[in-house]
């Protein structure tokens, strides 16, 4: 079965403001619970992962506010997103002057919600699919958005960001302490109070910070 993957996100999402960032513009699911369900019937016999990428989580949306309110940490610089879900920390990163930004993630829908959420910016992004956590990358900036919460892929991914940080990249990690957020590894740039939906998180407001890892191990 073919599947047309632009085509499936356009006819499931609406075009939204993320509360936090009203500057950028997203494709999103309007209805988390509708499209979850949908995507489990059309999409789960064929193996494919769940929509993560029709919700602007809280550790991407402090992402994207804290590089449009200090675009020096970006700006003419080459950034990856890992795990970008939306693509919204990449054209966050774009919109402060980044000269070059790569949205990355496992699930190809993710890469296609990316490039149809740059379009809607008016911004050029990359995208690379693929779990890249603990291969060797290009890349002056990394951000990481959410992705604190399975134990195995925390491990994995902190081991990783320590050697990008000692080769020298700059590591922005946006995270409301998930379940396996190593906050003893990290230091808190800026904090911010996220209005999320009920159906996605526990509670409307997330609390949520900008980590970078810290010099000591």
């Amino acid at each position: 079965m073919i599947i047309d993957r632009a085509a499936f996100i356009r006819a499931n999402t609406a075009i939204c403001h993320p509360p936090h960032c009203p500057e950028i513009r997203l494709h999103l699911a309007d209805d988390a619970v509708a499209l979850w369900t949908l995507t489990e019937e059309e999409l789960g016999r064929l193996g494919l992962d769940p929509p993560f990428w029709a919700f602007a989580w809280a550790g991407g949306q402090a992402l994207a506010r804290y590089l449009l309110d200090t675009p020096h940490c970006v700006r003419g610089k080459q950034v990856l997103d890992i795990a970008s879900g939306s693509g919204i920390g990449a054209i966050a990163a774009l919109l402060a002057g980044a000269a070059s930004a790569i949205a990355n993630d496992i699930d190809p829908f993710a890469a296609d919600a990316a490039r149809l959420n740059g379009a809607l910016n008016g911004v050029s992004l990359s995208v690379l699919d693929g779990d890249v956590i603990g291969t060797p990358i290009e890349a002056e900036v990394v951000l990481v958005g959410d992705l604190f919460y399975d134990r195995d892929i925390a491990t994995r991914l902190l081991a990783w960001l320590r050697q990008l940080r000692d080769r020298g990249m700059l590591v922005l990690v946006g995270d409301p302490r998930r379940s396996y957020f190593p906050a003893s590894a990290f230091v808190p740039l800026a904090h911010y109070s996220i209005a999320t939906s009920r159906d996605l998180e526990d509670s409307e407001i997330k609390q949520t910070s900008v980590w970078a890892l810290s010099e000591k191990e």
